[in-house]
């Protein structure tokens, strides 16, 4: 099938430098990338990934954790998984 069509699209700069590093990685140019996505929202009539609207608890933590509230931090990864596995 012969590839006609045309997309432009603005997309922030650092979000595409970083998935042009794991495409490139990949061996994968942006618009091959780019055709897979638009096919797989075609075999799966949607969205090929799960997209939920956050409930409340989710919402208040976002927003707390932007505003630097009720963040919980460590001295190290270490530290992290030590806690994570008390």
């Amino acid at each position: 099938m012969a590839k006609t069509a045309t997309i432009q699209t603005r997309v922030d700069p650092a979000v595409k430098q970083n998935a042009q590093i794991i495409l490139k990685k990949l061996n994968i140019s942006m618009s091959e990338a780019i055709s897979m996505y638009l096919s797989q929202i075609t075999l799966h009539k949607g969205i090929p990934f799960e997209l939920k609207i956050p409930n409340e608890i989710t919402t208040k933590t976002l927003r707390e954790s932007e505003n630097g509230k009720n963040i919980h931090k460590v001295d190290s990864v270490d530290d992290l998984f030590q806690e994570l596995d008390s």
